[in-house]
């Protein structure tokens, strides 16, 4: 992520969190534990205030959470009781811990190189056969916008992106409304992808 990202949620946090943690989510969350056994491990990766992390604890499953922001961090270790770790995505370093890895609206803020290593660091972090879902801004535009960076994608451009990640399969690909007030007319590319360790 890049430090302007970053300098962009250590400011932001407090109005981030109000604008994110009542917001309704769960067919999307129940979408996406269908594919993960009843508690198995998931990676909250880059939790914000903590609000996906909370809905996966109070359906059983075993969470850990991360975050770039420190002050992020802090908020949702508050709205979590977990020991959630400051931690940039490149830095992940599990291997075959995970049953599943939630990466919603984190990821998108990464370069397409950095992306492409960290999904290669997501992959290992997973077990064999596990989940990934990951959600984009819907487009094609990378670069900064209203402060931070984003990596944005069509079905097409990820499609072609995946062409050099080997070892992942989509499972599920869907269009989606932005979620919060105001913003329907923003459109999001949501995936569920396969783990298929090389054999």
């Amino acid at each position: 992520m890049t430090t302007t990202t970053l300098a962009y949620y250590e400011k932001n946090a407090d109005r981030f969190a109000a604008d994110t943690q009542s917001l309704s989510f769960g067919t999307v969350q129940d979408r996406f534990l269908k594919y993960i056994s009843a508690g198995a491990r998931i990676l909250d990766f880059g939790c914000g205030a903590g609000r996906d992390a909370r809905y996966f604890l109070s359906k059983g499953f075993q969470v850990d959470a991360i975050d770039g922001s420190a002050k992020m961090c802090e908020i949702a270790r508050k709205n979590t009781g977990l020991p959630v770790r400051q931690m940039l995505f490149q830095d992940l370093s599990a291997n075959a811990y995970y049953d599943g890895i939630w990466a919603c609206a984190s990821i998108l803020h990464l370069p397409t190189n950095a992306l492409r290593e960290t999904f290669d660091k997501m992959l290992l972090a997973l077990k064999d056969g596990g989940y990934l879902y990951a959600s984009f801004k819907y487009g094609t535009f990378e670069g900064q916008r209203n402060g931070r960076h984003f990596t944005d994608f069509t079905e097409e451009t990820f499609a072609n992106f995946l062409v050099a990640v080997p070892g992942i399969a989509i499972v599920e690909e869907w269009i989606s409304p932005d979620v919060r007030p105001g913003r329907e007319d923003e459109k999001w590319l949501n995936v569920i992808l396969q783990c298929i360790k090389e054999q």
